[in-house]
């Protein structure tokens, strides 16, 4: 998490000129444009090497806290057992060979006017623009009582690493015949069929080793993403181990007690053997700090360039935007990553800015060998906002064979290959 506060960004542009009023340079002080990108996950990774696949005269700087980054796509099977945490693990070093300088640290201030990024170890880096990839963090307290000290007992696991392993080993430990809960927020939040095809994998384990156990999913809405194709898939797969409770049938959690292991709905008070509850969520720190979300939780970009609308010179994707019609899921960051790296290389040589395409596939696992996917393609819309483009929204049919869902499993697994070689291979 980084340090940088509102304050750090008021101080840093205090030279008189209101955020607003920014405007980027158009003249570069050295001889060759300079990036500095803060994130290296799906949108900051695919930012990073685009940017030099596209254009291999313009220096560009990664920033990222860790070493290794573990895939919140996938995590769900290292949840059900079916995945190692390492299978989903990279390092950055196909980054640096591409000629990204990578840079294991933390940024403390950022200086709009003067743009530059002073990081925790004392460097600071210049830019002529600025990349922001911070992903989500979780609201605290967004559920009565849950902090981060109660998710050391009740697991959130949406940011994969230490937290997906946690859940794994409360699933292994608990007896046969305990109740699992999952509890999902409100929209929006990061992945929005993840919790289902968690609840799904999850079951798919209790099913094989502790079949006397059930499953309820606290939902806080009425609906959810590929709804029809989870639904079928309990049906069929794990008859009597999964329900799920939307808002209206007292599905929204409101608090948790977690050393007592209570977890409460607006009616209902459970003890489950396990609970996994996902907080609501807002944009990384960085992007908070800066004042880029105008106090809205997410922050607005032009859909063109991906240029925030309140910091020019600045801009961001992934899952911490506002993305209109697209969801929040590691495909669409990909593919905004490589449509904002098309447009910085425009601005920096002063060519027009090509109107873009956007992309998202998004594959679910019931099971192992039972997946399905939603797909579309996307373009900037009238209003500011990311549109579909009519007639390309879909999903996988309903009422398809084992065979073909088997097909759509291993189509999952080639999908997570090419995507992860794209950044980190």
């Amino acid at each position: 998490m980084t340090s940088l506060t509102r304050r750090n960004f008021v101080v840093a542009a205090a030279a008189g000129a209101t955020l607003a009023a920014l405007r980027p340079a158009r003249v570069f002080a050295q001889a060759r444009p300079r990036v500095v990108v803060i994130g290296g996950g799906f949108g900051g990774a695919s930012v990073a090497r685009w940017l030099r696949r596209t254009d291999d005269g313009i220096d560009v700087t990664l920033v990222e806290r860790n070493a290794r980054f573990v895939t919140c796509p996938f995590s769900n099977l290292v949840v059900g057992g079916q995945r190692s945490i390492e299978s989903i693990s990279f390092g950055y070093d196909a980054v640096r060979r591409a000629g990204v300088d990578v840079v294991q640290d933390t940024a403390t201030a950022i200086d709009p006017v003067a743009r530059r990024v002073t990081l925790q170890g004392g460097r600071v880096l210049t830019y002529d623009r600025l990349v922001l990839a911070p992903g989500i963090q979780l609201v605290w307290n967004g559920i009565e009582g849950y902090d981060e000290a109660a998710s050391d007992i009740m697991p959130h696991a949406w940011q994969a690493g230490p937290q997906t392993l946690l859940l794994r080993r409360k699933l292994e430990a608990m007896d046969d015949g305990g109740l699992v809960v999952v509890a999902v927020p409100d929209n929006p939040y990061r992945c929005p069929p993840g919790p289902y095809e968690r609840a799904s994998l999850i079951a798919g384990y209790l099913k094989a080793n502790k079949p006397k156990s059930k499953l309820i999913v606290l939902d806080a809405k009425e609906t959810f993403s590929k709804q029809p194709l989870f639904q079928e898939a309990w049906k069929n797969l794990y008859p009597g181990i999964v329900e799920w409770r939307p808002k209206s049938q007292s599905g929204r959690v409101v608090s948790v007690k977690a050393r007592e292991g209570v977890v409460s709905t607006e009616f209902d008070d459970l003890k489950p053997a396990v609970a996994n509850i996902i907080p609501p969520q807002r944009a990384g720190q960085i992007a908070i700090a800066l004042g880029l979300d105008e106090g809205k939780g997410f922050c607005t970009v032009d859909p063109r360039t991906f240029e925030s609308k309140v910091a020019p010179g600045i801009h961001l994707v992934g899952d911490a935007i506002v993305p209109g019609a697209m969801p929040k899921s590691g495909f669409a960051a990909n593919s905004q990553a490589k449509v904002c790296a098309r447009a910085i290389v425009s601005l920096l040589r002063s060519r027009p800015v090509e109107e873009p395409i956007l992309l998202n596939t998004c594959y679910s696992y019931a099971a192992t060998d039972h997946g399905f996917a939603i797909f579309g393609a996307f373009r900037p819309g009238d209003t500011g906002l990311i549109v579909d483009i009519p007639g390309t929204v879909g999903t996988s049919p309903l009422g398809a064979s084992a065979q073909d869902r088997a097909l759509e499993a291993r189509y999952a697994e080639s999908w997570y290959s090419n995507i992860t070689a794209d950044m980190f291979a």
